[in-house]
């Protein structure tokens, strides 16, 4: 048999930390960049306006010079008066021709062969000048900018450099920041370190926790506080059930000792088997309950049908409980009527229970009520009865399993296994509703409130969830 082959192992899981660290870091990164792209635009807008603004100036005066008065051939003139006008500028070049292609004058082959051809930015226009005898005249008027650019570019790297050493501080500090920012989740995480199941009742402190995580630390703690009460329950239900099993197990096999110690008679063994039939059916319908309240737990729902008229459809059971309430000397009505959607036999099945359980605890004489209250969407079916008093401490556990309130009831109660209101309650979950009891002025009710129809249901269970 070949062995198994290794499961992979998993990718480890990325920090919190270092996740944080680098955006903010990249963050940081781009927003300096973006800064740094603004001041390069604006440094280079400014460049080219100034740019723009000086070839204008130049150009006006060449003009200027143009304008003048000149006698015919005075080209001489005209290039000295250009040559002292480019005297200190050595960023500016000036070409003259006639539409002719001849040359008055020219300092950009000089200019350009200076200065290695550096990037320059002209304005051209067409003039005249009257020692040409009028004709008009090309003029080109060029700005060395090379130094501009090489002022631009410097700007550029140096801002760039500040950005990128920027969001590499931005992201040494936001590391720290972040280590210091999840110094209480590393509290917390050493605080569930330390808590072990020997330990009941220990909760995280949410004292001092910063704002964002003292909902969680709520949140946790009240799923500590259900899961232990689910513990307790359990504990509970698994010492109850042996209870109750035990019983009935242990009669059985004293029962059966007695009867394979000595021959017996048919009649005899017809006597011993007949009284172990009777805790066997006992113990049936324990295990009975008991699966039917686990379907519950697990989310079970109601079989919904329309009902018209709820009374009616528990008028049999009512029929079936009367002659033993008239036994006990106990009058049964029923008041109100309701319709909706309903799973009949688990409403039957829980009126059976509510009804034994007034049967068992109702005074002589007095009467037992079955009212069913219709509200909007909603109607809330109970059984009140007139019984001794019961300790407001103890009706909320009343719908537990195997829950008696008090060794009075419980010895009253000898035949029953005290799973009857606990199916009560499990029914109204599968309808979507809830239990409820109540003892006031010497009158015990027990029942349920459940939507009347399914959509109704559905929307109160997704509202739970939230």
């Amino acid at each position: 048999m070949s062995a198994a082959a290794p499961r992979p192992r998993a990718p480890p899981s990325p920090s919190l930390g270092g996740t944080l660290s680098l955006w903010l870091g990249l963050q940081g990164l781009v927003g300096a960049l973006a800064v740094a792209a603004a001041v390069v635009a604006v440094n280079a807008w400014t460049l080219e306006a100034r740019q723009a603004d000086l070839l204008q100036v130049k150009s006006a005066i060449v003009r200027q010079e143009l304008a003048r008065p000149a006698p015919a051939g005075a080209a001489h003139d005209l290039q000295q008066h250009l040559a002292a006008f480019l005297a200190g500028h050595e960023a500016m070049s000036l070409s003259v021709r006639t539409v002719a292609g001849d040359l008055l004058f020219d300092s950009i082959t000089a200019a350009a062969a200076s200065s290695n051809a550096r990037p320059v930015r002209t304005i051209a226009w067409r003039d005249r000048w009257p020692g040409a005898g009028g004709q008009p005249v090309d003029v080109v008027l060029g700005l060395d900018i090379g130094a501009d650019i090489a002022l631009l570019q410097r700007v550029a790297w140096i801002v760039i450099a500040a950005s990128v050493a920027a969001a590499m501080l931005s992201s040494l500090t936001g590391y720290a920041l972040v280590r210091r920012g999840l110094r209480p989740i590393r509290a917390l995480s050493a605080a569930l370190d330390e808590m072990t199941p020997s330990q009941p009742g220990a909760r995280l402190p949410d004292r001092g926790q910063p704002a964002e995580l003292v909902p969680l630390i709520q949140h946790f703690n009240a799923l500590l506080a259900r899961t232990e009460e689910a513990y307790r329950q359990l504990e509970s239900f698994n010492a109850d059930v042996a209870h109750e099993l035990r019983t009935p197990l242990t009669t059985l096999i004293g029962s059966s000792e007695v009867a394979l110690r000595r021959s017996r008679s048919l009649d005899e063994l017809r006597d011993v088997i007949a009284g172990n039939l009777e805790d066997l059916r006992r113990l049936a319908f324990v295990v009975k309950d008991m699966l039917f309240l686990s379907r519950a737990d697990r989310g079970a729902r109601a079989r919904r049908t329309p009902v018209p008229s709820l009374a009616a459809a528990l008028s049999d059971i009512v029929q079936f409980h009367e002659p033993g309430l008239d036994e006990r000397q106990v009058a049964l009505v029923v008041e109100g009527d309701a319709r909706g959607d309903f799973d009949v036999a688990l409403l039957q099945r829980a009126v059976a229970n509510l009804l034994g359980n007034a049967s068992r605890h109702a005074l002589p004489g007095t009467t037992v009520r079955v009212c069913i209250e219709p509200t909007t969407d909603r109607v809330r079916l109970s059984v009140v009865n007139r019984g001794a008093p019961i300790d407001e401490a103890c009706l909320p556990r009343l719908f537990t399993r195997f829950y008696r309130d008090d060794p009075a009831r419980e010895r009253a109660d000898a035949a029953h296994h005290g799973l009857g209101l606990a199916i009560v309650a499990a029914i109204a979950r599968m309808h979507g509703g809830t239990a409820f009891a109540r003892s006031r002025d010497g009158h015990n009710a027990f029942g349920i409130e459940l939507p009347t129809s399914e959509h109704v249901a559905s929307a109160a269970a997704v509202g739970t969830r939230r």
